[in-house]
């Protein structure tokens, strides 16, 4: 995001601006009366008003009302105001103050297809590869007006930030935590088994009694200090309960599970003395009729920006090649999954279609890749790598073209040493 101005600074331009113009600017009698009497008629704002909001930036950005509430020993207009920021994705939606919002500026019209963009707008390409790192939002298979009831249902976050371990983390989005936890704006985890309470003090007497210093499954994965714990939803059910709440936080429109028993979840942890603490998780079904070797797939804030994204796909793919299936991940993909994943199909096939001596098929690089044939066919496409010629696909890689579409996808992130993966495909376990 950059380096942040003080939130003053915009003020203090703005005063030494009026003061240089005219000793009298403070008295302009028709103005200030006018703009008095504008003001306490548009007060309290109405949900659905479309205004100018001072951000953390100190720029003003358009917003619309979602919500509104008291302030505690106020007047009768005395409210703040839950915002959309129409210019960017719901995660920055936020309570804010009165005076964060310009209202001189209730009026402006506010062209209604950005809500619509939402975070294909004013991204650059450095935003979407940082998005890109952070989390592929997956469970997007919800129609207009499922996804209209949705997104009335969990239009305000309800926890405002949770404590993890060493981490005080701001959270994204709603999540339906039961009705005992509608009170709290911070819930406090266990690091270790995701137990959530409403205290510090809870939390502390828990740590004293908790032995858990790892995920509740089986290690499968331990390569320097990073290791991958596979937990079985229907043997660790609070576990894994526990996990989609906290996902949740962090995901919009995933689908919340509350029968964990079909799914295995696979957690990524940094490993020290203290522990193996969380870094993400992806999780798949047990048995899918689909091919899908993922179903959810989330690297926590603290820890983006650090490759484990593509190292999550990357390893969802191994497990893949382990069990001789092919895979692909659960669909429909939104617009930002399907760029981190493009992204890794990129990386993967152009790497062997550079070493490849002679003619490949679709087919031969889904053996060696367990890519879904469907989806090397579309990526190659996308690449213009792929012609049509009589009755087949015909690859044609020109070195040339190889390196430049490969400088494009950028860096491919950490590498699975398949050789510390040590794990039994879940049909052939007990």
């Amino acid at each position: 995001m950059g380096s942040i101005d003080s939130p003053n600074d915009a003020d203090n331009d703005n005063n030494r601006q009026l003061a240089g113009t005219s000793p009298n600017f403070a008295v302009n009698p028709p103005e200030n009366e006018s703009y008095r009497r504008r003001k306490s008629s548009i007060l309290p704002l109405e949900v659905g008003t479309r205004v100018l909001c001072r951000w953390r930036d100190s720029k003003h950005h358009p917003v619309k009302v979602i919500e509104r509430r008291r302030v505690h020993g106020g007047g009768p207009n005395d409210y703040e105001y839950y915002v959309h920021y129409t210019e960017f994705n719901r995660r920055l939606d936020e309570w804010v103050k009165l005076e964060q919002l310009d209202l001189k500026s209730v009026e402006t019209v506010v062209d209604e297809k950005v809500e619509d963009k939402v975070t294909s707008l004013k991204m650059t390409r450095h935003q979407k590869r940082k998005i890109d790192e952070t989390h592929v939002e997956g469970h997007e298979e919800l129609d207009a007006a499922s996804l209209r009831e949705h997104e009335e249902f969990t239009k305000v976050k309800n926890i405002a930030t949770i404590e993890l371990g060493r981490y005080e983390i701001e959270t994204w989005y709603f999540s339906p935590f039961p009705p005992e936890y509608n009170d709290s704006l911070k819930l406090y985890f266990c690091e270790f088994c995701l137990n959530f309470m409403k205290r510090p003090e809870q939390l502390q007497r828990h740590m004293r009694k908790c032995d858990l210093k790892h995920p509740p499954g089986d290690e499968i994965y331990r390569s320097g200090t990073l290791s991958m714990f596979e937990v079985d939803g229907k043997k660790n059910k609070v576990y894994g309960q526990n996990l989609c709440y906290l996902a949740k936080l962090f995901l919009d429109h995933k689908t919340l599970y509350y029968d964990v028993d079909l799914f295995l979840f696979y957690v990524l942890c940094e490993c020290d003395d203290r522990g193996c603490h969380m870094v993400g998780y992806f999780s798949k079904e047990k048995h899918s009729e689909e091919s899908y070797n993922l179903a959810c797939i989330l690297t926590l804030p603290p820890y983006q920006r650090k490759g484990y994204g593509k190292f999550l796909i990357a390893f969802s793919y191994e497990l893949s090649k382990k069990e001789a299936k092919v895979g692909t991940p659960e669909r429909p993909l939104s617009d930002l999954g399907l760029l981190s994943y493009r992204g890794y199909w990129t990386r993967v096939l152009l790497d062997i279609l550079k070493k490849h001596k002679g003619n490949i098929s679709i087919k031969e690089l889904s053996d060696m890749t367990a890519i879904k044939a469907e989806d090397i066919l579309t990526t190659l496409q996308s690449l213009e790598l792929i012609q049509y010629r009589k009755g087949q696909h015909v690859i044609c890689a020109d070195p040339k073209v190889l390196d430049r579409h490969l400088k494009a996808a950028g860096r491919g992130g950490l590498d699975v040493d398949v050789s510390k993966l040590i794990w039994t495909p879940y049909k052939e376990q007990g």
